[in-house]
């Protein structure tokens, strides 16, 4: 089945409009965190669900791979991939609309990380708690481009209990679940390919010459 020229527009709108809901959203709460909690600041919303300002040099869910501007090369390289992927895949009549929406996702959640990463370290102070973190001028922020800190804060604890003392190796250890602090971008990514696995898994496949 061939797309029309109308079903063209209307799916490439959709995934501009998913990619640009995350971002702003991702962006907003990231800057809201940033200069109205001091650094490790926690507000409990609900028992299980925390606002939890942290900041670090990792990919999703402040896992560390490499030096930093080895990660914001591969994340620059896989954001140009993924639109790529994208601008190809929108004009597949045999991609599910569902399968555009959770690939630009993904998209928007890689690029949301990597504006932390180039923008960040120029435009914001980063001071020692309890002081709160303010825009300054370019040139005089606590880092060079391309070396900002990715903000997280999203935290949700669900349960944690200490394992009995009579098992081998964690007997009397503490365990909590679940300890990572992401963000919007973080969820976007992991939600985007959660639901690429287990409903489109079908549809993963490299773009031949004709697509």
């Amino acid at each position: 089945m061939k797309l029309t020229e109308q079903g063209l527009r209307r799916r490439s709108l959709l995934c501009a409009g998913v990619a640009a809901a995350i971002l702003i959203l991702d962006q907003a709460l990231k800057i809201w965190v940033k200069t109205n909690f001091y650094l490790g600041e926690d507000l409990e919303i609900l028992p299980f669900f925390h606002l939890h300002f942290i900041q670090n040099n990792g990919m999703a869910f402040g896992w560390e791979i490499g030096s930093k501007l080895f990660l914001t090369a591969f994340r620059f390289v896989m954001v140009g991939v993924l639109i790529w992927l994208l601008a190809r895949f929108v004009k597949d009549a045999d991609k599910p609309s569902g399968f555009l929406a959770a690939l630009a996702a993904i998209t928007a959640g890689a690029a949301g990380n990597i504006i932390d990463c180039v923008f960040y370290g120029e435009i914001f102070s980063n001071p020692w708690p309890p002081e709160i973190a303010s825009f300054t001028a370019i040139g005089t922020g606590y880092g060079q481009w391309f070396q900002g800190l990715v903000v997280d804060m999203l935290w949700f604890p669900l349960f944690s209990f200490d394992w009995p003392s009579w098992l081998p190796w964690i007997g009397g250890r503490h365990f909590s679940f679940f300890d990572p602090v992401f963000n919007i971008a973080d969820a976007a990514i992991t939600v985007g390919m959660a639901v690429i696995i287990l409903f489109y898994s079908r549809h993963i496949a490299w773009p031949d010459k004709k697509a």
